[in-house]
């Protein structure tokens, strides 16, 4: 069984293929979104589930972890603290 239904895939693929996504892309990072690999991932997924092909499994469990990888490779914006700073409960110097 795929990791997702195949029907997540197609809606992805809509999705970013639609104008208000492919504005938002552009507007955000200069360049239209890529698709393609929604397409090619659901197209594996229907063909794992028609003809249980090695292959497609195989392509769609990287396409995957790939997908996975991508979304950690970020570091937190924020240093989380242990513990509040030590003057936490002082009121703020408002005057300077």
């Amino acid at each position: 069984q795929p990791p997702r239904p195949c029907e997540d895939y197609w809606w992805e693929w809509k999705h970013c293929r639609g104008l208000r996504h492919a504005f938002h892309h552009y507007y955000a990072h200069g360049e239209l979104p890529a698709c393609g690999r929604w397409r090619e991932d659901y197209e594996a997924c229907r063909a794992w589930e028609r003809d249980r092909a090695a292959a497609a499994q195989e392509a769609l469990c990287q396409s995957e972890r790939a997908r996975v990888m991508e979304s950690q490779k970020y570091a937190p914006v924020w240093r989380l603290r242990k513990r509040p700073p030590p003057d936490w409960y002082l009121p703020l110097d408002q005057e300077k």
